[in-house]
Order: structure tokens, then C-alpha cells, then sequence
């Protein structure tokens, strides 16, 4: 058997989507899993939407996910005299015919069509032309394109999710294999490239099925074996629709503006379609390649659910050590003008991460633990400020006042439990009666890390700053 050899085939006109990036991932899986070749094609003919900045974008976003290639970037546009000299290959050998309609006569055959209710279907009148007649159409220069002259056969192709797929040729109409300016159509550019570039596997989605009995043809008709197919599920929003951006965010640079870490995205998008078995959610890369087959991927479509996304996202960032994740974490801080150089983040990250889902919320409570001012109030620390009361402010006080006794040395997570216990019982006070204002304090939150742990990554100078400017400040709340 020869090595598999598969390949990722963006178009450059826009963004790197997620229905892109999973058929990457899928065909680096396959690539890694046999030993085998990942090929990056960027098919660039359509030559008015492609652009270097579509390109760049979608290279950035395969680097960020992790999707390495073996061989390319290779652009298809730089094979358009192979792909003519296919066309022309077809041609001498009466498996292609030259088109002389205009677009106008096209289009009133197919108002025709429509309007006797029969699906429209080229009727082959260029076919017939005698060989006289387009001498001399071609004598006077009349424009033309080149159609494929499908052989009324059975098309059928074991497929490697589907099983089974078969097409008749009469059912197909004689598609248009090269424009009239000689740049090769999609269909025969894509079967050249393969050819070319030996490819052994493709893997796509399956809105290609309908492409796949042409492009069967061709390789039949240029004398080649066509690669295994296997094309892949849809993916579908929540509702069941079609993935768009009415669902939100599609592009997968938006993702990663968001704080989605790329090991949890390159988990979440194998899942999408494919099963390693078990019922298991959070597969490593390693696992991945060992488990990736085609026979497991579902023929059904898969539903990109955001909330489990985050979920997933939330698993790796509560199982990555701080140290992991302080690149990240320290360039959203950047982009919020939070100062961080006064000392080590690590514990500090180390302490919120098993309550984020995103690195924007590792970042945001990083910030707040950094400088406790931005601490917002949520509802639930409003609604313990209001049922508390004046405790409230006098929790605040009596901890502020217990901990200023201890000095910098002696600020730790151990000697802080203990103080605090010692202040609640000095005070006849329940200890989270203590701990939950000293928290809300700091966070604006009733939920975080253990207080003595907060205390401590905040420091003492901003602890105690921040307890006595928040009862102060809830003191004249409740003098007014």
C-alpha cells in the first residue's frame, strides 16, 4: 500500500472557520495516525475574493490549533498551465468539448427549463457542432468555454464514513472544466493538484458528496485511480441549523480572542463527528493519533455547542499549571493596562484558574486580586452586603484590625486561617460570617479560592487597604 497522503485545501477568501479547522484537524489526525503526509494547498483561483491577509489569517489560525504540515503551503494558482494542459489532454481525446454559448443563451435554457418544470440540463448542442462550424467560430475568435463529456456510467465510490455512495452519469449534466479566460473550474483543478501531489486520502466535508462523482470521472478520464473519500459530517448550531454566524462566533480567531485555549479547541473540534470511544470528553494528542480512524467517524451531523466548549475549556485551564498559562494571561493583562510587574503571577494565577472557563476570566480575576479597586459587586455579594448589614461593616473591621498585627513574614496562607479563626471565636462570630465579607471585599464576589489563600495572593498592604476603604464606604452606605 502506498503512504497516505492527504491535504487541507483552504480557499483564501475568508477566515479559517470551524468547519475548516476540523477538516484540518481530521486530516492531520489521519496524517499522524498512519504515519502519512499532511499537504497545505491554498486554492487561490478565484482570483478577486483571494487575498494575502485571508491566506495569513488562516495559517495563523491552523499554528495556533496546532495543525503542523508536511509539505506547502502550495497555491493552486500557480498551476494553472497543468491544469490547462489536462483540459486540453480531455479535449484531444473526446472526453471534452468546446462550449460556445453565451451566458445570455444559457440563461433563457434555463428559464425554458424552469418553466416547463424540468430541472435544467446543458442539452450538448456544442457537442454536436461539426468540426467546420468550430473551426470557424474559433477562426473568428468567438469566446468558449471546455466541457467535461460525461459518460452515461454508473459513478460510485466506497466512501470511507458512508459506505456505498453511486451516482449515473445520465443524472449529471456535462459540466464546464475551463472559463473562458482558461483558468481551470474547481472540479478539474482539484483532481490535477491531487494527481499531481499524489494524494491517497480525501478527507471533507460532505457537502462535497455532490462534487465527488465529477471528479470520479475526470480521474477516470485523464486514466487515473481516484483517492479514498471520506466525507465528514456537517456541523449544525444548537438549533439544528446549518453552523453560520447567526450562532455566534464561527471564525476560529475569534475563539482564541475569547480566551479558548488551543489544546481545549483542537479537543472539542475532533469530537465533533468523531468518537475514540467510551463516552470520553477530554482526550490528550497523543490519544487523538493513536485512536483516529476513519471507521469512527459518525455519519450524523455534529452540534458545536459553545457552553460545552467553555466547559472543556474550563477542564484544561483548571488541570494547566500556572506556569502554562502565564504567556497567555499576561497579554490580556497587557491589553487592560493592568500593572504586573510588582511580582510573581504564577500563584496568583494558580489560585482562579479552577473557576474560569476562559483565559479572559483567568486574566479578569488575576487583575482583581492585582488591584482589588476593580472588584465589581455581582448579586450575590450585594445580596450578602444587604443582609448583613452593619456585620457586615463590623466583620470588615475586626478582621482588618486582627490582621494588621501580623507583618510581611508572617502573611501566609496557614497563619491567616488561624488568625481568622481566632478573630471569629474572639467575636462570637460564625467563621464564614467572617470570611464571606472579607471575600466580597476583595473579589465583589461570594465565590473564590479559600480566604486565607485570597488573602495571601492579594498581599497584605492591598488586603488591608482594600478591607478598610470597603467599610468605610459601606459604613457611610448605611449611615445615609
Amino acid at each position: 500500500m502506498p503512504s497516505v497522503r492527504v491535504r487541507f485545501a483552504p480557499s483564501p477568501t475568508g477566515y479559517l472557520h470551524v468547519g475548516g479547522a476540523r477538516t484540518a484537524l481530521f486530516n492531520w489526525l489521519y496524517a499522524r495516525h498512519t504515519g502519512g503526509t499532511l499537504i497545505l494547498r491554498i486554492e487561490d483561483t478565484d482570483r478577486e475574493r483571494s487575498t494575502e491577509a485571508h491566506t495569513g489569517v488562516i495559517l495563523d489560525g491552523l499554528t495556533w490549533l496546532g495543525v503542523d504540515w508536511d509539505e506547502g503551503p502550495f497555491f493552486q494558482g500557480a498551476y494553472g498551465p497543468r491544469h490547462r494542459a489536462d483540459a486540453e489532454r480531455l479535449l484531444e481525446e473526446g472526453k471534452a468539448y468546446r462550449c460556445f454559448c453565451t451566458r445570455e443563451e444559457l440563461e433563457s435554457q434555463r428559464a425554458w427549463a424552469e418553466g416547463s418544470g424540468a430541472g435544467f440540463r446543458y442539452d450538448r448542442r456544442c457537442h454536436r457542432l461539426d468540426a467546420s462550424t468550430v473551426a470557424r467560430r474559433l477562426q473568428a475568435g468567438d469566446p468558449f468555454t471546455m466541457r467535461f463529456f460525461v459518460p452515461h456510467e454508473e459513478i460510485a465510490w466506497e466512501d470511507g464514513v458512508h459506505g456505498r455512495i453511486s451516482f449515473q452519469g445520465h443524472d449529471l449534466d456535462d459540466f464546464v472544466v475551463l472559463r473562458s479566460d482558461h483558468t481551470a473550474i474547481y472540479n478539474l483543478a482539484v483532481v490535477s493538484d491531487d494527481i499531481a501531489m499524489e494524494i491517497t486520502h480525501v478527507i471533507r466535508g460532505d457537502d462535497h458528496i455532490s462534487n465527488t462523482p465529477k471528479q470520479i470521472a475526470l480521474y477516470r478520464a485523464l486514466g487515473r485511480p481516484a483517492p479514498v473519500f471520506a466525507h465528514v459530517p456537517m456541523i449544525l448550531g444548537t438549533d439544528g441549523k446549518k453552523l453560520s454566524k447567526r450562532h455566534g462566533a464561527t471564525a476560529v480567531g475569534d475563539y482564541q480572542n475569547t480566551g479558548i485555549l488551543p489544546q481545549a479547541m483542537r479537543n472539542f473540534l475532533a469530537l465533533l463527528g468523531w468518537s475514540p470511544g467510551e463516552d470520553r470528553e477530554i482526550v490528550t494528542e497523543a490519544e487523538m493519533i493513536r485512536l483516529f480512524t476513519l471507521a469512527a467517524i459518525q455519519k450524523k451531523a455534529a452540534v458545536f455547542d459553545p457552553a460545552k466548549l467553555e466547559w472543556m475549556n474550563g477542564q484544561y485551564l483548571s488541570s494547566a499549571a500556572g506556569a502554562a498559562l502565564l504567556g497567555v494571561v499576561e497579554r490580556e493583562l497587557g491589553r487592560m493596562g493592568v500593572n504586573h510587574e510588582e511580582g510573581d503571577l504564577i500563584p496568583v494565577i494558580d489560585a482562579v484558574k479552577a473557576r474560569a472557563r476562559t483565559v479572559l476570566q483567568v486574566a479578569d480575576q488575576v487583575a482583581v486580586r492585582l488591584d482589588p479597586a476593580r472588584a465589581r459587586r455581582d448579586s450575590n455579594g450585594q445580596a450578602l452586603v444587604d443582609q448583613m448589614g452593619a456585620s457586615f461593616v463590623a466583620s470588615l473591621v475586626s478582621a482588618a484590625d486582627a490582621l494588621t498585627a501580623l507583618d510581611p513574614p508572617t502573611w501566609k496562607p496557614d497563619v491567616l486561617l488561624d488568625t481568622l479563626k481566632a478573630t471569629a471565636a474572639t467575636h462570637g462570630l460564625k467563621l464564614g460570617d467572617l470570611m464571606q465579607p472579607i471575600r466580597v471585599a476583595l473579589t465583589g464576589s461570594t465565590v473564590s479560592e479559600p480566604v486565607n489563600e485570597l488573602l495571601a495572593v492579594v498581599g497584605r498592604e492591598r488586603s488591608l487597604r482594600r478591607l478598610r476603604e470597603v467599610a468605610d464606604a459601606a459604613s457611610g452606605g448605611l449611615a445615609a
